[in-house]
């Protein structure tokens, strides 16, 4: 993995290596674990009965949302994905919409790479019309756990911080209400995917643009490498394929309205299990 460049120190990721990596991906571009997460957004739409005429695609990669009938709006951090979706460039937490533009806005893929998540969610809410709907799937809290485990081995006696910190389900709901979305849904699903070397992984996560963007971080050295390549050897199946975890978090969030269901009153359960049992005496 390359060093990383300056970045704003109050941020997570580097942004100007985000969008480099982007743009490298796109080249070649892996999508299998997307693909997934498009066929679980499609799922969870199906179950909506209602129309959606201007859709926003936050993190579009080259595209691949599609919902016939819809006007789709596409954004992406990178510039070669931005053109091959027919979108612009721009940065998922740092492009605010005009309120009240899209009745459904999804986030497929970039959850987990973005610096300010609540911002971007806010985003997405504001641009939202009341009672519009918003879908979001990414790599949450779990994923790469041999993956991790093994550079923690290989680096033990001067561990260095190569993944960035997760988002597991209970935050991720909890960042739904944050950005005021009504009726809030998180749930997770578990990707188990077997590799016949680390080597093979490592190539999957580029092709992804899934790779580590934490600022200042040091490159990987030829012993580094080896010893976790061995070490990932090391806990393959009879075989000689290795598993690794891909957890998916999706997320639904409605824009609020005065249609939607409310939460009952608190003391209201309680009240009308007395009143029936008033009326009982």
């Amino acid at each position: 993995m390359p060093q990383n460049g300056p970045t704003d120190s109050a941020e997570i990721f580097d942004r100007a290596l985000r969008r480099k990596r982007r743009d490298r991906a796109a080249r070649r571009y892996e999508g299998f674990i997307r693909e997934h997460m498009l066929e679980g957004i499609g799922e969870r739409l199906a179950g909506v009965t209602r129309e959606f005429h201007d859709v926003l695609d936050m993190g579009s990669f080259a595209g691949g949302f599609e919902l016939p009938g819809a006007h789709i709006t596409r954004i992406d951090a990178g510039a070669a994905f931005a053109v091959q979706a027919g979108g612009v460039q721009a940065d998922e937490d740092r492009t605010p919409f005009p309120e009240n533009s899209f009745d459904l806005v999804v986030s497929i893929g970039v959850l987990d790479q973005i610096n300010d998540v609540p911002g971007a969610l806010s985003i997405a809410r504001r641009a939202l019309r009341p009672d519009g709907l918003f879908l979001g799937a990414f790599l949450g809290a779990g994923t790469l756990a041999t993956l991790r485990s093994v550079f923690l081995h290989a680096e033990s006696e001067r561990p260095v911080a190569r993944f960035h910190p997760q988002i597991d389900v209970r935050a991720a709901g909890d960042l739904l209400t944050r950005a005021g979305f009504a009726l809030p849904v998180a749930d997770v699903e578990t990707l188990t995917v077997r590799y016949s070397s680390i080597f093979s992984l490592l190539g999957d996560l580029r092709g992804m643009a899934a790779t580590n963007l934490l600022p200042g971080t040091p490159p990987l050295t030829r012993g580094t490498l080896a010893r976790a390549a061995a070490t990932f050897a090391d806990r393959a199946d009879p075989d000689g394929k290795t598993p690794e975890r891909f957890e998916i978090v999706y997320l639904t969030g409605w824009a609020p309205d005065e249609s939607q269901p409310k939460p009952a009153r608190r003391g209201s359960a309680v009240a009308s299990l007395a009143e029936a049992l008033k009326g009982k005496n």
